[in-house]
């Protein structure tokens, strides 16, 4: 008799924006989320003010979660130049901190970027004009390539597992639609889709647009999830996350 695979529950949730003062805010959370779900991703902005003090607080309060977590960092995690440290930080309380790299977990590969922004489709920044605009739209280049990377490693070396994306900005417009127009170009960008329908990503998970939209799709219909905090809050949980079986 086949035995069927066993679904794996992902719970994903960013823009925690982790303070100095939230010791014993997220014990609840983590708690709450280790009984419903066999993996936690966190999107980006774990800290609120980029400092290594709050992802020590994050640290502590991760005592309470009984699942892996894989993490990216957010552009808030970068404001005072100590992502560096608040990368180790979590890493040493046991995140899985990808940034370009990839990990199998509960029979599912995840590979992570930030990314970054640049807009999407026709309104997509091009390499163009001043030197700083296109250090700007490299950024963007760079990340996408680094996503492609890690998932081409997944392909490569797990070939039959599922694949899912855990980024910070948007890899399409779709899921950041409520927030103002004039600021989508630093809310994510469509060089970010270009890996996952290249390389058959299942679904992707995003944060940053607070006020977005819950789901969205590429053009090739590769699922795409914004799971800020903000937004989440709409769903019937006080700290809620969003959860996908696999």
């Amino acid at each position: 008799m086949d035995k069927k695979k066993k679904k794996t529950r992902i719970a994903a949730i960013g823009d925690i924006h982790v303070r100095d003062t939230d010791k014993g805010k997220w014990t609840d959370f983590f708690k709450d989320v280790s009984a419903d779900a066999d993996v936690l991703l966190i999107c980006g902005d774990l800290t609120d003010h980029g400092r290594a003090s709050e992802a020590e607080i994050l640290s502590q309060e991760l005592r309470a979660c009984s699942i892996p977590v894989v993490a990216v960092l957010g552009n808030h995690d970068y404001d005072h130049n100590e992502n560096d440290a608040i990368r180790t930080v979590l890493a040493q309380a046991g995140v899985n901190m990808l940034d370009g790299d990839m990990i199998v977990l509960e029979g599912v590969g995840f590979a992570g970027v930030k990314g970054f922004g640049g807009g999407f489709n026709r309104a997509m920044l091009a390499m163009f004009g001043e030197p700083m605009m296109k250090q700007f739209v490299q950024e963007a280049v760079d990340e996408s390539l680094k996503l492609d990377g890690a998932l081409s490693r997944l392909e490569t070396e797990h070939p039959d597992v599922p694949k899912i994306a855990v980024l910070h900005y948007a890899p399409i417009a779709a899921t950041i639609e409520g927030e103002p127009e004039a600021i989508y170009p630093f809310l994510g960008s469509s060089r970010l889709a270009e890996p996952l329908e290249r390389r058959q990503v299942l679904a992707a998970f995003h944060g940053h647009a607070h006020v977005g939209t819950l789901e969205g799709e590429t053009a090739k219909g590769v699922k795409v999830f914004n799971v800020a905090k903000p937004l989440l809050q709409k769903l019937d949980k006080p700290i809620p996350y969003y959860v996908l079986e696999v």
